[in-house]
């Protein structure tokens, strides 16, 4: 019979607070920050500085935040490959059981065969959200080789990023409806065990 182990790893204090940034990231305070921040970037014009200073700050810092908020996402991708590992190797433990029970057991072993297919679909989904974050390490990248920094070509940027985030947060939701799937499979395989 398969036993639940618990992880050993304990997180890091550091590990804490980039998990605590992630989440504030997306939150409403954070867009109303960044919001008052920005404008008030603007009013440092009237205050006497040279507007090509005030938007090569900006766009300093809008860089930083864009490479910042690439290190969240590979941070949450990170954790969900972490999450993922662990789930193999419960499936592993899972066709081990199945393979000594094997007398009379059809049914259960075309419920693995789903569970592994699971798995394939949510190891894809990672490589492509793998894949996403690379897209937007060379956005970010082209951002810096770029001389001329436009206002149009500014929002070209902002809109390609979002929607690479957009596609990540798609396939997050695809990565969680496949866990959920792979948990109700799981209670399946649980209810069919004599």
């Amino acid at each position: 019979m398969m036993v639940k182990k618990q992880s050993t790893r304990k997180e890091t204090e550091l590990e804490k607070l980039a998990i605590r940034m992630t989440k504030w990231v997306g939150t409403p305070e954070s867009l109303i920050i960044h919001s008052i921040l920005f404008v008030v970037a603007f009013f440092v014009y009237f205050a006497g500085v040279a507007l090509e200073t005030v938007l090569l700050f900006v766009t300093t810092v809008v860089s930083l935040e864009a490479i910042y908020l690439a290190l969240f996402i590979q941070l949450t991708v990170n954790r969900t490959h972490e999450s993922l590992e662990d789930v193999e190797e419960d499936l592993g433990e899972i066709q081990e059981d199945v393979g000594a029970l094997e007398g009379g057991f059809g049914e259960i072993a075309e419920d693995v065969e789903g569970l592994e297919g699971n798995v394939k679909k949510m190891r894809r989904n990672v490589e492509e959200l793998e894949a996403d974050v690379e897209d937007i390490s060379e956005d970010i990248d082209r951002y810096y080789l770029e001389e001329d920094r436009e206002q149009s070509q500014e929002k070209v940027s902002h809109v390609e990023s979002s929607k690479s985030l957009q596609n990540i947060e798609k396939e997050i939701i695809n990565l969680s409806r496949g866990i959920i799937a792979l948990r109700d499979d799981l209670e399946n395989l649980k209810k069919n065990l004599p």
